[in-house]
């Protein structure tokens, strides 16, 4: 792929930073735009290098609650439950990640019309749970039992289908379990750090035949593009859906499936 542009690469990683932590499928988005931009990546190493720079991003802007989280270990009983529940809420996809690894990468990533069809799909279910009359009785990720963090992991797996989205999955879960918006967003953040590292190890070392000292520019583009876009989001998610809510996204999800559609149609 080094014979490919750096405006591509700047793209994608753009579209990384801001899709990775919404609930839209940051996975499907750089895919289809990949596709439609004739951007090709042996084994798709882009995707998963550039991810990097939305890793980095999320811990650098919660690096003071992690910092006060890791102090706080050895005196507080809330402190380590808490850590336990997001570990416990990581295993189960950890689990299926790294058992189903090949079959998602070479079957389910490889197939643009399904993305299309679970973005629209998602986008429904995330518009009807918005919608709900939903009572919350947590507001507060610290006092999320593991039973709950749980059954959020559970519903985390479903995002082994591209197009559903890791954090639709979980704030989805989250919702129907009885959390609010604001707090089921901030769960997905912390879930998220895990998740992203454990499934950037394990593709970085199932493709570290596909890498090449000459994609070095391409990566590098994307991965800054993608470090800046996600810091701006991880600052501004919470506060929006705390006002906002979810349905501007499922909205979105609904567009970009049906116009990746029409464009698979039209262009193939």
């Amino acid at each position: 792929m080094a014979d490919q542009s750096i405006i591509s690469a700047l793209v994608l990683g753009l579209i990384e930073g801001l899709t990775e932590f919404i609930p839209v499928s940051s996975t499907a988005h750089v895919l289809l735009a990949g596709h439609f931009l004739g951007f090709k990546s042996p084994g798709n190493t882009f995707a998963v290098l550039i991810q990097l720079g939305a890793i980095l991003a999320i811990l650098l802007v919660y690096f003071q609650k992690l910092l006060a989280i890791a102090l706080a270990l050895p005196t507080s009983v809330k402190a380590r439950r808490f850590v336990f529940s997001v570990l416990l809420a990581f295993l189960p996809a950890a689990l299926i990640g790294a058992a189903a690894h090949g079959f998602i990468k070479s079957v389910l990533f490889e197939t643009p019309m399904l993305i299309c069809v679970v973005l629209i799909v998602g986008g429904i279910i995330l518009y009807a749970i918005d919608r709900l009359p939903l009572t919350p009785r947590y507001t507060d990720v610290f006092d999320y039992p593991p039973s709950l963090a749980l059954k959020i992991g559970l519903f985390q797996c479903l995002a082994m289908i591209p197009g559903t989205s890791r954090s639709g999955a979980t704030i989805a879960g989250a919702l129907l379990m009885g959390t609010d918006k604001r707090s089921a967003a901030e769960f997905s953040f912390f879930l998220a750090m895990p998740t992203m590292v454990g499934a950037f190890a394990l593709d970085l070392y199932k493709n570290r035949d596909a890498l090449s000292f000459d994609d070095v520019g391409l990566i590098a583009a994307g991965f800054i593009a993608a470090f800046i876009a996600g810091i701006f989001v991880v600052r501004s998610l919470l506060d929006f859906v705390s006002h906002r809510g979810f349905t501007p996204f499922a909205i979105w999800r609904i567009l970009v499936g049906t116009a990746g559609l029409a464009g698979l149609w039209l262009l193939g």
